[in-house]
């Protein structure tokens, strides 16, 4: 039965699979893409048994092709921790570890599950995740120094960032070239020491299109809510969602969306419901077509410029 590794292309994702590979190799065919490509069942061979592993990717948005593949006769692990549709699918060839809790990430969940074999790696998807105070505090149970938690946070922001663009050529790596560089350390601290290149890219990308980022003005602020724009460049598809992360940080008690511009018909854009309020976001999303996501965060992929204003209202609202 050929073995298919289908993961989300930012942190939480890349970090969920290194710890599954580090502690069960096998050679496996990838299948990831940008971080907003989440169908990512559908590009399966659906009529053959395979043996499925799912990371980090919305069962909502996957129903169709993982019924599919169980009907015809595949084994599915499925972890995540996005919104999974009214009924998670029972069968005996399906086993699914699922918590839409805003303190949790799939990663997290890997971690329970391989009971920390691999912990390190879990710190590093929940800093990218934007779950600060959760891995603040899993680092400190650890007795990882300050500098070493600081550390893990760089990568995982780093490497969540190099998942965000509207296509591949976007990005500094294909998340699968970026999953292969990782896996060789079973200590992300081990890679932070050792500064391989591939590390250095996305160290000096983020730091470059970040400020950029920061620059940009707003096209709404009040109490509940910051809405930022960016052009439409590849620097600003790259930093989107860790600017609404930074965004979000620096203004813990509103919601903070970053809206991209794409062409002349629509926008993308990336929601962070307030920090001091963790959830709703995936509310608002859906809200509109082509929106999903989690409590703590989500996105709308193509939001008609017509909706702009209905969606700035409905976040403001919201909170």
């Amino acid at each position: 039965m050929q073995s298919y590794d289908v993961f989300n292309g930012d942190a939480d994702g890349i970090c969920a699979l290194i710890q599954l590979r580090l502690a069960e190799p096998r050679e496996s065919v990838l299948v990831t893409g940008v971080k907003r490509d989440i169908s990512l069942l559908r590009q399966l061979p659906l009529g053959h048994a395979l043996d499925v592993t799912a990371l980090d990717i919305s069962l909502d948005k996957n129903r169709e092709a993982l019924e599919a593949l169980l009907l015809a006769g595949s084994r599915i692990f499925y972890c995540d921790h996005h919104y999974p549709g009214e009924e998670i699918p029972s069968h005996p060839a399906f086993t699914a570890l699922i918590d839409t809790g805003s303190s949790t990430c799939t990663s997290l969940l890997v971690d329970q599950h391989l009971k920390g074999r691999f912990h390190h790696w879990a710190i590093v998807a929940a800093f990218g995740d934007n779950l600060n105070a959760v891995a603040e505090k899993l680092s400190a149970e650890a007795g990882l120094s300050s500098a070493q938690a600081q550390s893990l946070q760089h990568l995982g922001i780093c490497v969540n960032y190099n998942g965000y663009g509207a296509a591949l050529p976007d990005l500094h790596y294909h998340p699968a070239d970026l999953f292969q560089a990782l896996l060789p350390f079973s200590d992300p601290l081990m890679l932070m020491a050792e500064q391989p290149e591939v590390w250095r890219n996305l160290s000096a990308g983020y730091a470059e299109d970040m400020s950029k980022g920061l620059a940009c003005p707003a096209l709404h602020h009040c109490n509940s809510a910051l809405v930022v724009v960016l052009p439409d460049e590849a620097w600003a598809r790259r930093v989107s969602g860790v600017l609404g992360n930074e965004l979000a940080n620096r203004n813990p008690d509103q919601a903070c969306a970053v809206v991209t511009e794409a062409g002349g018909e629509h926008v993308q854009v990336s929601i962070r419901a307030p920090l001091n309020n963790r959830k709703g976001a995936d509310d608002l999303a859906r809200r509109f077509p082509t929106g999903g996501g989690r409590q703590a965060a989500a996105g709308i992929n193509e939001l008609p410029y017509a909706q702009l204003e209905d969606f700035v209202a409905a976040m403001a609202q919201q909170w």
